[in-house]
């Protein structure tokens, strides 16, 4: 993520930061639900942090978005045990719009099991899949699209936010009319001085709502980049008053957000093996074996890729270029995976169903265990589909509850993910399931209160 080497020894990299100006450092990691955790530690601790790194409670892996941890052997089951945040040094970040400060990220240990890797640290599940791959002699190369809402406060709104700006474009719009203090602007020079990869970003369908482009790069990268990227347009907005926000859905009547991954794989060299200039499509029999075993486990996938009770707000109609069947298309946007046009060095597949409030480092990463196992499977992908009426008969799961039956009863993807991890992403997905099943909507207030 750096823009230059940066040394490896953590005693080293804290006399570089100094000479840099930094005296403050965001150790940063991902929960399951995708949120930044971590602690601000000044440099010099840094040569003390190296080997296991910071400590911290394990039962923040477990906790819900209400903030209330899950009751299992990670939190209260085994006395609240510990957990570490060991540093990466190579995942540098420093933000132009914190002076002083720098970014790391960690990766989390079990240190009841010998500092051993972590079963709920979303990275690591991330990097066993890279890992698997390359051990096939394949390299996996991703690139997210990520869509999100810059909101305003309104306390005559519901919730007491509205969107940043309230102009209904069709998306592909840039500049003040439709963006009066030119966030955008201001969003991609900070995110590209930041080194995350930023290609580009319009205003999107919904007014308030930008889609911001990053560059493709090796899986694990690309999703470090995605979830800094998270981290840092929320603290952005936030220092302007703002509420930036990736929920899938925020507003009934305007557009969701979703994420799309693209995906590619390349030999040592470099070379996209998902090509094939001989193919009247131009698509190798590894790509079709790929993208036949994210078609099969889409079903398990949906859990991952829409991992909360809004995401399905967004799944009701193909005519929303939002997926609802498991299938694929040539350059359709209707599809659950598109076939962008691009072939030779840029043949890739990209995966549409996605909600932008998902974990981008588990959402690659079951989707490169669904992918190698139709690759391993020697799988066959179904005919495409070429417009959003013709539909096959594999439809995905409409609601969270469904989801979530559907990866548990997927072993093959379980196992590949980790069977504790994803033991404990159901528990702890039911739960919020459960706590929305308990509340009294708006809708429903409305809706009943006064005429019933």
């Amino acid at each position: 993520m750096s823009l230059q080497p940066m040394p490896c020894e953590l005693g080293a990299l804290a006399s570089h930061l100094t000479s840099r100006g930094v005296d403050l450092v965001r150790v940063l990691w991902s929960d399951l639900h995708g949120i930044a955790r971590g602690k601000e530690v000044h440099v010099t601790e840094l040569a003390r942090l190296a080997g296991a790194g910071l400590s911290f409670c394990q039962a923040l892996m477990v906790t819900g978005l209400a903030g209330n941890p899950a009751d299992l052997p990670e939190s209260s089951g085994r006395g609240w045990p510990d957990a570490h945040a060991r540093i990466a040094p190579d995942t540098l970040a420093l933000p132009g719009y914190a002076p002083g400060t720098a970014f790391l990220l960690a990766d989390l240990l079990d240190p009841s099991d010998g500092n051993a890797p972590l079963h709920l640290d979303p990275r690591g599940i991330l990097r066993r899949q890279v890992e698997r791959l390359a051990a096939a002699g394949l390299h996996a190369v991703a690139a997210p699209e990520l869509e999100f809402y810059l909101l305003a406060p309104d306390p005559a709104a519901a919730g007491g936010w509205r969107p940043y700006s309230t102009h209904e474009t069709a998306g592909y719009v840039v500049g003040a009319a439709y963006d009066p203090d030119l966030l955008l602007s201001h969003l991609i020079r900070e995110c590209h001085a930041l080194g995350l990869g930023i290609r580009g970003g319009n205003q999107e369908f919904s007014g308030g709502q930008f889609e911001i482009n990053h560059t493709h790069g090796p899986a694990l990268g690309a999703a470090d980049r995605a979830f800094l990227f998270k981290y840092a347009i929320k603290e952005i907005a936030a220092g302007r008053g703002l509420r930036a926000t990736f929920m899938g859905k925020p507003f009934s009547e305007a557009a969701g957000s979703g994420q799309h991954v693209h995906l590619s794989l390349v030999d040592s060299e470099g070379v996209n093996l998902l090509a094939d200039p001989t193919d009247d499509d131009g698509i190798s029999p590894l790509a079709r074996s790929f993208l036949a075993g994210v078609l099969h486990h889409a079903p398990a996938l949906t859990a991952v890729l829409n991992p909360t009770v809004n995401a399905y707000t967004r799944l009701v109609s193909p005519d929303s270029l939002v997926p609802t069947a498991a299938d694929w298309g040539h350059d359709n946007r209707t599809a659950y995976v598109r076939i962008p046009p691009e072939r030779g060095s840029g043949t890739r597949i990209e995966v549409r169903g996605a909600d932008a409030a998902a974990n981008t480092h588990l959402v690659v990463a079951a989707l490169l265990a669904a992918g190698l196992d139709g690759i391993e499977r020697d799988l066959m992908a179904p005919p495409p589909v070429s417009s959003s009426s013709a539909r096959p008969s594999a439809p995905l799961p409409t609601t969270l509850r469904d989801a979530l039956s559907a990866l548990e009863a997927d072993r093959t993807l379980s196992e590949a993910l980790g069977s504790r991890f994803t033991q404990v992403f159901i528990a702890l997905k039911r739960e919020e399931l459960a706590r929305f099943e308990r509340t009294v909507t708006d809708w429903e207030f409305r809706e009943y209160a006064r005429m019933l």
